[in-house]
């Protein structure tokens, strides 16, 4: 799902002052400017001790084991009193959801995190991936990018909603899911069988989002309005079988092989949507020398063949503009000298939102040009990439929000790469955004699935802060 993150304790002070002046450079009172020092001081000790416990529990997927989390969550749900289910949906797998009851008179917010995360190798490590050290003021743990530390914030904002008895004018239903990060079961097995406990809600806030933090200030506040949708594709190469002693010109690797080389030398149109073009628009003050005025304008921009091929070598950039396809594995014989009548390679394709997957399928087909081999989908159900509008209100308090904490830094609506849940959601009516209160810099995004992944333990002691100012304000708007 995104790169961006790490800072040094050199920069608490400026981060400090950031806090001590929001409220004043925004020119908007937030809700947490009623919560007294020594209350918030409070949650910020509850947020650290809570993520420490969290990291501790191993839910690397596979297995999973999200039923050990679930139970973290409903340890601390309980104590505050607040209402909440835990669904065994199969043995070892398990959903969290709580709710606090609003006066009804606007629909629901959904507060979705993941409790599963990716496998680590502990020998690649500075602390074990489940230890939750800290070295240099970082917590270390896999999961402290993706996505406990949002989980985490989010049950920290329940608790501070509940604390301080907060006036809701819609329900605030927290959900943590299990299997995110494999076949999304978790997910799935909530809409099929408790879909009333979503309550028809009408936002609902996740990962996705990525505030990028470099030379100690933050120059961007990305949020998530939409996703490409994953559309893996395996081609099949069928030839005849032999000794490895005796080259046979049309063997199955053969072909597959000449069938990959258009494939990876195939380009993709280029198309500017809507969201993309608020995208680049968003982000052109922040660019150096020809980039400002070309990022204003980047449909017409493009149509210079120099700057179009800039643009698509960038990485930054690329996936943004074309759906992309990746090579990412080949498999043949198992033997050296034995020439296999199969040959199989996998693509992973990415849709912008809007395409149709068998329209794309059926041009794979053209470009791989080759009766003998078949190309067909890899992954089950797929899902035609969808978006949510920038113009809502909740979207309208994520700017104001982000001005306070973060002045002067633009705010962003993008396209995220990967997949998140909320392709889900917005087919069942809801408006989903990836937004996070924690800053990151390009170093501490890079360990999201990698080595080494920590939070700044400044950062967790103030990203609940933000993420409550988005929720109490949207529970009063």
């Amino acid at each position: 799902l995104i790169e961006s993150r790490k800072v040094l304790i050199c920069l608490a002070l400026p981060l400090i002052l950031f806090l001590s002046t929001a409220g004043a450079q925004s020119g908007a009172k937030l809700p947490s400017s009623n919560i007294p020092g020594d209350q918030m001081q409070q949650y910020s000790d509850d947020a650290v001790q809570w993520m420490h416990e969290y990291l501790r529990i191993n839910t690397s997927n596979p297995p999973g084991n999200e039923l050990a989390a679930a139970r973290f969550f409903k340890k601390v749900l309980d104590a505050e009193d607040i209402e909440n289910q835990l669904f065994e949906f199969t043995p070892g797998r398990a959903n969290i959801w709580a709710r606090l009851k609003g006066d009804g008179t606007k629909r629901p917010l959904i507060l979705l995190s993941h409790m599963d995360v990716v496998t680590s190798d502990p020998t690649q490590w500075k602390a074990d991936p489940f230890s939750a050290d800290v070295i240099d003021g970082a917590i270390y743990g896999r999961g402290a990018q993706d996505m406990k530390q949002e989980g985490l914030a989010q049950l920290v904002v329940m608790v501070m909603l509940k604390r301080e008895n907060i006036h809701l004018d819609r329900d605030i239903i927290l959900l943590a899911t299990a299997d995110e990060e494999v076949d999304d079961i978790g997910t799935d097995w909530m809409i099929a069988n408790q879909r009333d406990l979503l309550e028809n809600a009408e936002f609902l806030i996740t990962e996705g989002g990525d505030n990028l933090q470099q030379n100690g200030h933050v120059e961007s506040v990305a949020i998530d309005v939409a996703e490409k949708s994953p559309f893996w594709l395996k081609l099949t190469a069928h030839g005849a079988p032999g000794h490895g002693s005796i080259p046979l010109a049309d063997s199955a690797p053969n072909r597959l092989v000449r069938a990959l080389y258009r494939v990876i030398n195939y380009q993709t149109e280029l198309k500017v949507l809507p969201v993309v073009e608020e995208h680049f628009k968003a982000l052109a003050p922040t660019q150096p020398g020809d980039l400002k005025e070309t990022f204003r304008d980047i449909r017409n921009a493009l149509k210079d063949k120099a700057f179009a091929a800039r643009m698509s070598a960038d990485p930054q950039y690329a996936y943004l503009l074309r759906n992309t396809i990746s090579l990412t594995r080949l498999q043949g014989s198992k033997q050296t000298n034995v020439i296999p009548g199969e040959a199989i390679a996998a693509l992973d394709v990415r849709l912008l939102p809007g395409e149709d997957p068998q329209a794309f399928l059926s041009l794979m087909k053209k470009v791989v040009d080759d009766p003998n081999i078949t190309v067909e989908p890899e992954n089950g159900h797929v899902f035609k990439a969808n978006a949510s509008g920038v113009n809502t209100t909740l979207f309208q308090i994520f700017r104001e929000v982000s001005a306070s904490y973060w002045p002067g830094a633009p705010v962003v609506p993008t396209i995220t790469s990967g997949y998140t849940e909320n392709q889900r959601f917005r087919e069942i009516g809801v408006n989903c955004y990836g937004f996070t209160p924690y800053t990151a810099t390009k170093e501490e995004g890079a360990t999201e699935h990698g080595n080494n992944e920590r939070v700044r333990i400044e950062e967790l002691r103030r990203a609940p802060k933000i993420l409550f100012d988005v929720v109490a304000t949207l529970g009063q708007r």
